[in-house]
């Protein structure tokens, strides 16, 4: 194996920043609740990154790209990393060190049900969180990942994903739903958000990070990183304008908190499309997500479920959107590897990208509530009242975020 040093460092920065978006997302979620749960959902992030890491390392990349079982998942061949030497290469791109596409791809793993933990924030306890986590990885996220990037079904019938609509944010989105669902609404209502400028911070890192995790999905650096780089800034951009538009129409003022989480829903819907759709694409995806996502967590709130950092109306229902607009907007000219959408008169391909919207959406709502179910089988899923009432921090770890009383 050639290694370019390149190629090889540009992944490597990816990587990087794709990690600092687990820490991102704990200062969004943790400014986002109130004073008293935001060291337990800031932990629920924190932890991903050390559990999943373990578990990745075992089996989960195995299980994601190595070999293939039906089409669904992979073999058992590369757990505990057993014939990864110096000089294996790639899968996407042979300059490239195996050892950095491992990193790169566990980086995604600890993410993604770290996303979830918004939907069912101040009510789940830390040891139904790490059944959750461990389950949820296993049956939900590693075939996902096979079956899309790994050689799987999906992947092979043409279904195109390019940095995540499906394999992260729907399945995320809609396990978020299944599991607010199962555990039902928070019986403490809670006086978040308790530091908007903690949700500004995070916004901040997520924001930086995406591009690592959109650009990095080209694995090499070439005219479509490029693309998919300015992609993902515009959609966000285009979708935060969007959301604060909204805002200020419906509540006379622009809300900060709206544009962050607009820039959010954008970052996530054109996450799917970043590497093979043009820029001008790109601001339609943002402009309709920020609008879509908005309606979408009006809907939640008109119905009185509990999501209670909107992970279904941001994640889910963007990454969702993102798949379906990647079937409508694709365009072979700005990545020749890709395909070409309904716009361009290839029906089939969008065809495709619906059926996998449907098969992901059902696969990990069914999952989620049946595993949600299974674990409150052993052991309770949603706090007692009291814990509720004290608050995570103290009652589930003993700590607490500030001095002062809450």
């Amino acid at each position: 194996m050639t290694i370019d040093t390149g190629n090889t460092a540009f992944m490597v920065l990816c990587s990087s920043l794709v990690m600092l978006m687990t820490p991102g997302l704990a200062f969004f979620y943790g400014g986002l609740v109130g004073r008293k749960n935001v060291l337990a959902i800031m932990m629920q992030s924190f932890v991903s990154m050390g559990w999943t890491t373990v578990l990745w390392f075992a089996f989960g990349y195995s299980l994601c790209f190595s070999g293939d079982v039906g089409g669904v998942v992979g073999n058992l061949d590369q757990a505990f990393l057993r014939g990864v030497t110096l000089n294996t290469p790639s899968p996407m791109n042979n300059t490239i060190p195996l050892f950095v596409f491992i990193a790169y791809q566990m980086m995604f793993a600890i993410i993604t049900p770290a996303l979830i933990t918004g939907a069912f924030a101040n009510r789940v306890t830390f040891k139904a969180y790490m059944l959750f986590l461990t389950g949820w990885l296993l049956f939900v996220y590693f075939p996902f990942v096979h079956m899309v990037w790994g050689g799987g079904i999906l992947q092979k019938w043409g279904v195109l994903d390019f940095a995540g609509g499906i394999v992260v944010h729907n399945i995320a989105g809609m396990a978020a739903l299944a599991s607010v669902l199962f555990v039902g609404k928070r019986k403490v209502l809670d006086r978040g958000p308790h530091s908007v400028p903690l949700v500004a911070l995070g916004t901040g890192l997520l924001w930086f990070g995406w591009y690592g995790f959109n650009a990095g999905s080209e694995f090499r650096v070439d005219s479509v990183t490029a693309v998919a780089f300015i992609n993902t800034d515009v959609a966000a951009s285009f979708a935060a304008i969007a959301w604060m538009m909204m805002d200020w129409m419906n509540a006379k003022k622009p809300k900060l908190v709206g544009l962050l989480t607009g820039a959010v829903a954008g970052l996530a819907t054109v996450t799917p499309a970043a590497g093979y759709v043009s820029p001008t694409s790109a601001v339609i995806i943002g402009i309709i997500s920020g609008l879509v996502c908005y309606f979408a967590v009006a809907l939640k709130n008109k119905l009185h479920l509990d999501d209670a950092l909107d992970v279904w109306g941001v994640h889910g229902v963007g990454g969702l959107l993102g798949i379906v607009l990647l079937g409508v907007f694709a365009s072979l000219e700005f990545n020749p590897k890709g395909a070409d959408g309904l716009l361009a008169g290839n029906s089939t391909f969008f065809f495709k990208q619906l059926v996998a919207v449907v098969v992901s959406s059902v696969w990990a709502f069914g999952f989620t509530y049946g595993m949600l179910w299974l674990i409150n089988l052993f052991t309770p899923v949603h706090v007692a009242d009291d814990v509720e009432e004290t608050g995570l921090d103290e009652a589930l770890l003993g700590e607490t975020a500030y001095l002062e009383p809450v």
